[in-house]
């Protein structure tokens, strides 16, 4: 089990990044959550086994059709196993 935290930049705020994140997230079987953050960033926590994080994380990079990602940030974390899905928050 993979944890990371993922800090997403660019246009990525306004386009759907989150709903297309849960998305993918749930199709590859991920745990964890998306939010803005209030400086026009992204945050991505997430869980799961480690080509699924890979295979997200690659995602990230691309996003949805309507974004521009800059920068994409990854940090290792702890994982958590009261993570049972994937949720946009606030």
């Amino acid at each position: 089990m993979l944890c990371k935290r993922f800090i997403v930049s660019g246009r990525v705020q306004g386009v759907a990044f989150r709903y297309y994140t849960q998305k993918q997230a749930k199709a590859l079987e991920v745990c964890g959550y998306v939010r803005n953050l209030e400086d026009g960033r992204v945050e991505v926590l997430a869980q799961g086994d480690e080509a699924a994080i890979e295979a997200l994380s690659v995602w990230l990079w691309q996003g949805p059709p309507a974004a521009s990602v800059e920068n994409v940030g990854e940090i290792t974390c702890a994982a958590d196993e009261a993570l049972t899905n994937f949720v946009i928050t606030d």
